[in-house]
């Protein structure tokens, strides 16, 4: 289809819907029911076109001061402080102890009785002699001998004579050793017996003493605190921010707008519609000054963020482009 022939018909349809808003307030009344009649625009005037369009909700921005921190306090520990010193430390205590004192002493001769005295018995020996001395070697006897003589006997055993015959003792000279002087005792007196000795004699006795052992230091590294930990407290107050809110008025609706009629309505104005629409960042489409659905979207968008009514081309919007003053 020929580009003038879209244009036409986009036109005549715009034309068509701008001409049906347009109808004069008789007309309408005539054909409405009293309850669509409260839906009219209200003080209308003649010659005017209207559209029924949406109102978006009202919004105030409000500031508003809220708390945004709690009071609170800011806790700053500072260490304690420690440095190294030299430091003389008792390592042993003061003591005592005794010490003794030897004595004195001297070496001396001394005559000293190793035996004392005595008293030994001698045994003085017997003393003997020999002597000579006649003794019995047989003493005398009788035996019977064969007799002769009217002394003699008659044995009436045998008769025979026999004579008892005396045999005298026969003596014999000996030598014995007999005791001259028997024997002793005599008591002899020994001396005791004596040895010159030398020998250590004390002077003087040993004695004790009490001796100090005085107390042993050391010189040693020691850490020692210089300064203790400490807190700081800071308080911190409450802190507050000033907030901006958007609080809505009133509820959006739909009402009735003054619109474009199609005695305004023509291509130069479609024109200057986009191309404010494009300067303002919202209309990406051709400038053929033709009503699309482009052209509609685009103006929908401005209206929104603009908080307009939405949903025509309403003078208040068409004066915010700055079509028309």
């Amino acid at each position: 289809m020929p580009k003038y022939l879209l244009r036409a018909v986009s036109i005549s349809l715009v034309f068509f819907f701008m001409l049906a808003i347009a109808m004069s307030q008789e007309e309408v009344n005539e054909n409405l029911s009293a309850e669509s009649k409260l839906l009219l625009p209200p003080n209308a005037k003649p010659g005017e076109c209207y559209a029924r369009v949406f109102t978006p909700p009202a919004y105030n921005t409000e500031s508003e001061k809220v708390l945004k921190r709690q009071a609170s306090e800011q806790i700053e520990i500072i260490p304690a402080k420690y440095e190294w010193v030299e430091e003389k430390v008792l390592i042993k205590e003061t003591s005592y102890e005794l010490e003794v004192v030897p004595g004195e002493y001297d070496t001396v001769e001394e005559k000293v009785m190793v035996k004392p005295a005595t008293k030994e018995v001698n045994e003085i020996p017997a003393e003997y002699e020999w002597v000579e001395e006649k003794i019995l070697d047989k003493p005398a006897y009788t035996v019977w001998k064969k007799g002769r003589g009217p002394i003699e006997r008659i044995d009436n055993g045998t008769g025979e004579i026999m004579c008892l015959v005396e045999v005298p003792a026969t003596y014999k000279t000996v030598k014995k050793q007999v005791v001259k002087k028997p024997a002793s005792t005599a008591e002899v007196e020994i001396p005791a017996e004596y040895v010159t000795v030398k020998k250590v004699v004390m002077k003087t006795e040993p004695t004790t003493r009490k001796v100090e052992i005085p107390a042993e230091y050391k010189t040693v590294k020691t850490l020692k605190l210089v300064s203790e930990a400490k807190i700081n407290r800071t308080p911190i107050p409450e802190e507050y921010e000033d907030i901006t809110k958007t609080v809505k008025v009133s509820e959006g609706k739909m009402e009735w707008r003054p619109v474009l009629c199609e005695t305004n309505l023509t291509p130069e104005v479609i024109t200057s519609i986009q191309n404010a629409l494009r300067d303002a960042g919202y209309y990406k489409g051709p400038i053929d000054g033709a009503i699309g659905s482009q052209s509609i979207a685009a103006l929908k968008s401005y209206q929104r963020d603009k908080g307009m009514a939405e949903g025509g081309l309403t003078i208040e919007s068409l004066k915010e482009l700055g079509v028309i003053r």
